[in-house]
């Protein structure tokens, strides 16, 4: 399961890298890791913080 992830994350990284850099280019593969943990990073923030987007009328309260 986390390599299907890891596959989707690198193939995005790829086309984002893509469309800034040949893939020719000697640095193609160290721009797409930094574009792949930049991905990652937004994600996990993403989920890290998707409790608190909730309106404050529909919180319940312990």
């Amino acid at each position: 399961m986390f390599g299907w992830i890891a596959r989707i994350i690198m193939i995005v990284a790829g086309v984002v890298t893509g469309l800034f850099m040949a893939r020719d280019a000697p640095l193609f593969g160290v721009v797409q890791t930094m574009v792949m943990l930049l991905l990652i990073a937004v994600a996990v923030t993403a989920l890290a913080f998707w409790p608190e987007s909730r309106p404050f009328g529909r919180r319940r309260d312990r």
